[in-house]
Parts: C-alpha cells; sequence; structure tokens
C-alpha cells in the first residue's frame, strides 16, 4: 500500500468507469478489470472457456505484439497512483505491463480514442504473478481514459486508477449542484475514524446498498465523537442538507452538527446539533449567507453514516 490508494479509484465501475474496449477477451472478459473489491477465486471451476477467473484473461498470442484494454474513467482527473493486480493469475500472468492516458471530452468513440494523444503514465514494467503491484504517477494532466497494456498476453485481476477527481464544472453554470459530491470534485481530507469503510464512500455516487458502502466508525469509549471534513467541490452556498443513514438501522450517530470554514481552520455553524434516526434520509434547510470551501460533519458520539449530501450554489 502507498499513500495514493488512500485517493478515490477513477476508474472504478461504481464510479461510472467502464472497459470500452479490448482487443481480446478470450478466456475472461474486460469488464471484470474495474469491479469493486478483491477478486475472488474458486480452483477447478471450469466452463467452456476453461478456468473461471475474476480477472481479464487473453489467449495466447502465436505472433508479434501485445494485449490492451481502454478504460473511460468514470471520474476524470490527475492520476496520482496505479495499482495492476495479478492476483490469482500464477501460470498465465503477463512478465510486463504499461499504462497510457489520454483526454477527450464528450462521448468519444473507439476510432476517435485510437488517433488522440496518448502520454505514458507507467512505463513498460516488469510484474510478477498473484501480485498487486503499485506504481506512482507524476504527471499533472487530466485525464479521461487509460490503455492498459499486457505484454504480450496473459491475464490480469484488478486495474485501479487513483487520483484527484477534477469535474468539468461549467456544466452547473447558473445551477444548483451538490457540493459535496466526489464526481463533481469533493473530498474528505480528514476524518476522526475510519475502522470499517472509508469516509469517501459517504460522498460516492448513488445510494448506499448496505452499510459497507458508507463510512462507519468503530464503538467509542470516551467523551468525544467523530466527524469528518469535507472539501467542497469549491466555494459556495450550501441551502440543503441531506444526512442518510439508510441501513444503519442499529449503528446510526444519535445526532449530527454542520460546521463551514473557508480555509479548514477556523469553522462557524451551518446546523446545530440535530437528532438523527436510523435508517433514514434526513433533509436540512441551511440558512448560509457566505460561501464555505470545507464543510466538517460531526455525528455524536459515533457510528455511520450512507451519503452526505450538501446542495448549493458555487460562489
Amino acid at each position: 500500500m502507498t499513500a495514493f490508494t488512500a485517493l478515490p479509484d477513477l476508474a472504478l465501475r461504481t464510479l461510472g468507469g467502464s472497459v470500452i474496449a479490448a482487443n481480446d477477451e478470450s478466456f475472461a472478459e474486460r469488464e471484470a478489470l474495474i469491479r469493486p473489491g478483491r477478486p475472488a477465486f474458486q480452483a477447478h471451476t471450469f466452463g467452456n472457456k476453461g478456468q473461471v477467473y475474476d480477472g481479464w484473461e487473453t489467449r495466447r498470442r502465436r505472433e508479434p505484439g501485445h494485449d490492451w484494454a481502454i478504460v473511460r474513467l468514470g471520474l476524470p482527473g490527475i492520476v496520482r497512483g496505479i495499482v495492476i493486480d495479478t492476483a490469482w493469475f500464477k501460470g498465465n500472468y503477463p512478465p510486463h505491463a504499461s499504462v497510457e492516458a489520454c483526454a477527450v471530452e464528450g462521448y468519444p468513440s473507439l476510432a476517435e480514442l485510437e488517433s488522440a494523444e496518448w502520454h505514458e503514465l507507467v512505463p513498460r514494467s516488469d510484474i510478477t504473478g498473484d501480485a498487486e503491484h503499485f506504481f506512482e504517477v507524476s504527471d499533472e494532466r487530466r485525464y479521461t481514459h487509460v490503455r492498459l497494456n499486457m505484454i504480450p498476453d496473459g491475464g490480469i485481476a484488478r486495474l485501479r486508477v487513483h487520483g484527484e477527481v477534477v469535474p468539468d464544472l461549467k456544466l452547473y453554470e447558473g445551477l444548483s449542484l451538490d457540493l459535496a459530491a466526489l464526481e463533481n470534485g469533493a473530498l474528505v481530507t480528514a476524518c476522526s475514524n475510519e475502522f470499517y469503510s472509508s469516509p469517501n464512500n459517504a460522498i460516492s455516487p448513488g445510494l448506499a446498498r448496505h452499510q459497507a458502502e458508507g463510512w462507519e466508525t468503530a464503538r467509542r469509549r470516551d467523551d468525544g465523537n467523530d466527524w469528518l471534513v469535507v472539501r467542497l467541490a469549491g466555494a459556495g452556498v450550501i441551502r440543503l442538507a441531506e444526512i442518510d443513514t439508510t441501513n444503519l438501522i442499529f449503528n446510526a450517530p444519535g445526532a449530527v452538527s454542520l460546521e463551514g470554514s473557508t480555509d479548514g481552520e477556523t469553522w462557524s455553524g451551518l446546523l446545530p446539533r440535530t437528532r438523527l434516526q436510523p435508517d433514514a434520509n434526513h433533509r436540512f434547510r441551511l440558512e448560509q449567507s457566505t460561501p464555505v470551501s470545507y464543510v466538517r460533519v460531526n455525528i455524536y458520539p459515533d457510528g455511520g453514516l450512507a451519503r452526505i449530501r450538501l446542495h448549493g450554489h458555487l460562489a
């Protein structure tokens, strides 16, 4: 593990990522590359294409060249690190891999992507079987797509593309938006406790299907309370806060409060300490008048939140 893995996986399927093309997927489908969670495996499970793998696997090449897959990032942004995971591929992993990226706005076709200008993020590197390989990236450009090159063939279980979300907020000019949404560029920058699950889950797209898809802390045994800090998509005025405890039936917080800040250091009240109910989405109107760039969400004393939505306008 390295520091960049704390950042969102821009390619993750649940964040809107898609493996839009691959030159070959004879043994196992390309879509597995960006599935959430660790790869699974059960020995001696054979289908009509051989042993079933939770990953992308190509045929044995008998000609020069290498295999590749193109991923549209669900959340375009600046890539800080890449993980290439060959879990369970022991006799059929590729000896080398590389990753490239490009920036093409809108909804390009495969032909348009193939003719785009690609930049190398991970040079051709040695990889081994049944292992995670971590590569830090030093490139400040914003990208929309990545291409994984598997050299020459074999199987890769997962591709993780960690980075900072950089959305195109011009779409929201004159409109309201969720200032706390991960997909709009918000990020959890500090958190008191993330024992059970990541705090960035609370600002992820969609609804949480179960407890693990939200943020949940350990049980406190002192007089304090848990909290997280969200750096908003941009300085803005918040009009409506949604605090969702869906799926948290016996471990929801008893109450919540919100504070705002322009610098992440000096805080002022946005929502006083307010009672919460388990397994419910709560909506609170805020009487905020000045823009803030950070919001601190305090839960009392501990527990979890499925989602946090802070609707308003960019300043």
